[in-house]
């Protein structure tokens, strides 16, 4: 629904804590949206009654996915997914804010896509959710659905 920074969402998060709403988080690169993304985010938001979705910055995508992503800048990606009906809030992610914005937002959950031992951060996160007591859920991704395979389609259809 809105497109924050990481101080106005902290403050909303202790807002919708004082009268019991459960925050989930999700954090990824969500490059050229498809079904897989917005189902992880229907599921995501199944789990709690706020979404917050953390968008990694062009600079931290381009950590986890190599050169030559993201497609599509922060700020548009974050744009789109603050216009899906499951998603509450969005943020923007630089590389110093990345580590320290769960521990800052506190939430009751967080969801993640991809699996558990991939991505460059994944596995130090993981654990130091799990140490402050964070629950983490995984949600398999969808078969048949990534931004890489879509990313393939286009470049078959242009040759």
């Amino acid at each position: 629904m809105a497109v924050v920074t990481q101080s106005e969402l902290i403050l909303q998060r202790r807002e919708r804590k004082r009268n019991g709403k459960r925050v989930v988080c999700a954090i990824g690169v969500f490059d050229l949206l498809h079904p897989g993304h917005v189902r992880l985010l229907e599921q995501a938001r199944a789990v709690g009654d706020i979404l917050v979705v953390g968008v990694l910055s062009d600079t931290r995508a381009r950590e986890e996915k190599g050169p030559n992503r993201p497609v599509t800048p922060a700020a548009e990606r974050a744009e789109i997914l603050a216009g899906l009906a499951a998603v509450d809030f969005v943020v923007v992610l630089n590389e110093e804010q990345t580590d320290t914005f769960i521990s800052r937002l506190a939430p009751e959950a967080v969801v993640q896509g991809r699996n558990t031992g991939s991505g460059k951060h994944a596995s130090g996160e993981m654990s130091a959710l799990e140490a402050t007591g964070v629950k983490v859920i995984q949600i398999p991704p969808e078969p048949g659905h990534s931004t890489s395979r879509l990313i393939e389609r286009i470049k078959q259809l242009r040759a």
